[in-house]
């Protein structure tokens, strides 16, 4: 048909990547927050923690007078640390488990449900805890019994 009036030729590719343009955008952003998200969790559980080693410095000193050895110390503030990060842990999958109806038409290529999506969120939130939570505590083998127990 001559008189038919073309007015642009693309690639099937190009309008593809056109019409998927707008989710790979979402999933950037959904990334982007994710991680910050991830970072301020971070901070806060290494805030709290070292706070707590703060209050506790006497306690820790006099364990450390008594014989604690420094590594006793860091496990013991480490494994009471977490408590709280694995708590959390549980009430999200809780309640992520709970909203998988509601959200359900959010997800793409993964069941609303899937484990090992659940597991692999759980895992990385809970690392990052437990580094957070080593760090902090770190600065218990540090305590010089002697200043303690002067100042106690």
């Amino acid at each position: 048909m001559p008189s038919v009036l073309i007015a642009s030729v693309t690639t099937a590719d190009s309008q593809l990547g056109d019409f998927s343009a707008q989710r790979r955008l979402q999933t950037w952003l959904l990334t982007a927050f994710a991680a910050v998200a991830l970072a301020l969790a971070a901070v806060g559980v290494f805030g709290l923690v070292h706070y707590a080693v703060t209050e506790r410095t006497r306690e820790m000193g006099i364990r450390m007078a008594l014989g604690a050895a420094p590594i006793d110390i860091l496990a013991l503030v480490v494994r009471e640390s977490m408590r709280m990060p694995l708590a959390g842990i549980v009430i999200g999958l809780a309640a992520a488990a709970g909203l998988t109806r509601v959200m359900a038409h959010l997800v793409y290529g993964v069941s609303p449900t899937d484990a090992a999506t659940f597991a692999s969120v759980s895992l990385v939130f809970a690392c990052v805890s437990l580094g957070a939570c080593y760090v902090a505590a770190r600065r218990t083998g540090r305590v010089d019994p002697v200043e303690t127990l002067r100042h106690a």
